[in-house]
């Protein structure tokens, strides 16, 4: 932290070159070999890591780069990587698919990845004759491979998460910097928010994959790094359990991938943890949205050292009002996003200097790190997205003024 000025950092996916997408296109075929494309991607991280940094932005990451699609399972999901990080994981045809389904416990909340949002179903025109939903959603007709939970979760990924520290570092030496960066990984939620055809239930695949992704943590912490848990399933997933859960229910299936947050960075500097929260990234209404203050008190029990959450887009900038009441646990920082990564507007300074101080005033400007509602990567143009990232250095350079 720093002690005369508001910090600046993002969310982590960042645009990628045309080069990188191609090469990983390439690789997918079998068109490129290792060597070749090891190097494309190393280029495209010292790049983006360089060019973090001569915008201002304080604490930087490889852009994501490192997290490659896995071609069996990619959807486009932003956590198809996981599979070459966890055994365990295959493709299930519908047929399994359902009856996984039907044997988890009616007691209990179930996420079906793949089901409807209800916000699709309150605005079905908008989505079907629009790319605002999933891009495996109508466009391309019913699902018929479902990435699922088949065996026992076991971490495999230690050679990749190798990659990852080492694409940011060798990033920060070529530009002789001493940023402390930081990797995001998916949550243990995250990770395994597939269909569960192994585990007792649900909750109990979640706990599973607890330790497995604390090896990758561990590794992000100790090559220096902080390591961002990414968790839109505390919030996403409220959208996508039909019918709709009563709210106690929902905060119990909260609490359980809370316990597994924390029994995975258990040892972990907490200075080192940041814990990402969202609400998902398609471009739509969002007009079924838990609301954060539903949620918020129950997350607040992850033993994290940073909290970052949308506060920017238009469906969550109110929702600041819900620090007005609660004391930040001890030690927690809060990374309110200040840019949106669902709308090409770009952000004045002056309106991101003013939602900076606005958080500021409620939890001292000690506790604040202004940074994006979610990755910017894929989301938007990535002029637009380099564009936000520079009037997010301008608005907090505005907002230190201001404070300090």
């Amino acid at each position: 932290m720093s002690a005369d000025r508001i910090l600046t950092t993002h969310v982590g996916s960042l645009p990628r070159p045309k080069e990188l997408i191609e090469a990983n296109n390439r690789r997918a075929k079998g068109q490129i070999d290792d060597a070749e494309f090891a190097r494309v991607l190393e280029e495209s991280a010292k790049r983006v890591v360089a060019k973090q940094l001569e915008i201002g932005i304080d604490v930087v990451n490889e852009g994501e780069y490192g997290h490659l699609m896995n071609a069996e399972i990619d959807y486009g999901a932003w956590w198809s990587y996981v599979f070459t990080r966890l055994s365990g994981l295959e493709v299930i045809d519908s047929e399994r698919h359902a009856a996984a389904l039907a044997k988890q416990p009616t007691d209990k909340v179930v996420l079906d990845e793949f089901m409807e949002r209800r916000d699709f179903q309150a605005f079905p025109a908008v989505y079907a004759e629009s790319d605002a939903g999933e891009n495996f959603n109508k466009e391309e007709g019913d699902v018929t491979e479902f990435p699922a939970v088949t065996g026992p979760v076991e971490y495999i990924g230690g050679e990749e998460v190798a990659r990852d520290t080492a694409l940011l570092r060798a990033g920060l030496d070529a530009a002789g910097s001493d940023n402390a960066g930081f990797l995001a990984a998916v949550s243990p939620g995250s990770a395994v928010r597939l269909t569960n055809e192994y585990y007792e239930d649900q909750d109990a695949a979640v706990l599973a994959a607890a330790k497995p992704m604390g090896q990758e943590y561990k590794a992000i912490t100790d090559a220096g790094f902080t390591v961002q848990l990414d968790a839109p399933d505390l919030a996403e997933s409220w959208d996508q359990i039909n019918p709709e859960p009563r709210l106690d229910d929902y905060l119990e299936f909260l609490r359980v991938r809370i316990e597994a947050i924390n029994t995975a960075i258990e040892g972990l500097p907490r200075e080192q943890t940041l814990l990402h929260v969202c609400w998902g990234s398609w471009h739509g209404p969002h007009s079924t949205d838990i609301p954060f203050a539903d949620i918020v008190d129950v997350i607040l029990e992850a033993k994290v050292g940073g909290l970052s959450f949308e506060s920017a887009g238009p469906r969550h900038a109110h929702e600041w009002r819900i620090w007005q009441n609660r004391e930040l646990p001890e030690g927690l920082k809060l990374y309110p996003g200040v840019i949106s990564h669902n709308t090409n507007a770009l952000e004045h300074p002056r309106l991101i200097a003013d939602r900076i101080i606005r958080f500021a005033d409620l939890v001292g400007p000690e506790n604040v790190v202004a940074s994006a509602d979610c990755g910017l990567g894929g989301r938007i143009h990535r002029d637009i997205a380099w564009a936000k990232l520079g009037n997010l250095v301008a608005g907090a350079k505005l907002a230190s003024e201001e404070l300090f």
